[in-house]
């Protein structure tokens, strides 16, 4: 199973690098706007993200668009703009989109996107799927009127996929469309631990959640680093940069900094269907 897993996770990298997209995506992208990234940006609203993880993650979101780091790395690209969409997700079946399809090209548009994050309202609803995130954000990609060197989805979350079909699964689809998928997980932030949370959150969305050229994911451990490890992950996805070699640590030393890690194909630490068995393992469902 692990083994037919990597060499899946291997064959869906190859295809992405060698065509960029499947017949059927490259024929809906040849239309619409060029932009530098369609990004995607998923967010977690399953019950275990309280009001304030959510205001937390949200605002996070916003100040990370309208930052000077992020809007110079938006210059740095060639256009000099991307198109972003902002969904919310729990279970398999329930997502909503807060924020269609919207270019950024500047700190006007930056600012309304943030005024627009930040004034939407709340809400919070059963289960984890990160499977269903991916797939759903897969979707926005075709024909949205845009044509991105680059299809980027951002997944943030505080547990693993426990509802729906396997994360991998998901993921290994989305990569055959020359998607990347790179991760922000919540660990830590809670005082709480739940029975359907791990403790290695940081190591699942490294090993069954993230994938792509250049996929990489950046772990938030305290309340203090998630701005800053938001506005880090969405100037690293947009910037044209050179990004650290495959399987390189970028961990910073001191304790409750954000850290990333670019991660190769391999055999995973964890078993990506830990999710699964802990809900049923204490819901039996």
């Amino acid at each position: 199973m692990v083994a037919s897993m990597q060499f899946w996770r291997k064959a869906a990298l190859a295809a992405a690098v060698a065509t960029g997209l499947s017949a059927g995506s490259a024929t809906a992208r040849d239309k619409g706007v060029e932009v530098d990234v369609e990004l995607v940006l998923a967010v977690d609203i399953s019950y275990s993200m309280d009001r304030f993880e959510q205001v937390l993650q949200r605002e996070g979101y916003a100040q990370a668009l309208t930052s000077p780091e992020f809007l110079n790395a938006l210059k740095s690209n060639g256009l000099g703009k991307i198109a972003v969409a902002y969904i919310q997700w729990a279970s398999y079946n329930d997502q909503d989109t807060l924020l269609n399809w919207t270019i950024v090209d500047g700190p006007g548009s930056a600012r309304a996107v943030a005024e627009k994050l930040r004034s939407a309202p709340y809400r919070r609803a059963q289960r984890t799927s990160i499977s269903g995130a991916i797939d759903a954000a897969v979707k926005l990609f075709d024909n949205n009127g845009f044509k991105g060197t680059r299809q980027v989805i951002d997944i943030s979350g505080d547990g693993p996929n426990n509802n729906g079909r396997l994360v991998t699964q998901a993921r290994d689809e989305a990569l055959e469309k020359g998607v990347t998928i790179n991760g922000l997980p919540l660990v830590g932030i809670r005082e709480w631990f739940s029975p359907a949370d791990i403790r290695e959150l940081d190591v699942y969305y490294e090993d069954c959640v993230i994938g792509g050229p250049e996929a990489f994911s950046i772990t938030v451990r305290d309340t203090k680093s998630f701005v800053e490890a938001t506005r880090n992950k969405m100037v690293r996805e947009i910037a044209s940069l050179p990004v650290p070699a495959i399987g390189a640590d970028t961990r910073r030393a001191s304790g409750g900094e954000p850290s990333s890690r670019l991660i190769e194909a391999r055999e995973p630490r964890i078993s990506c269907a830990i999710g699964e068995s802990l809900w049923r393992g204490r819901w039996g469902n």
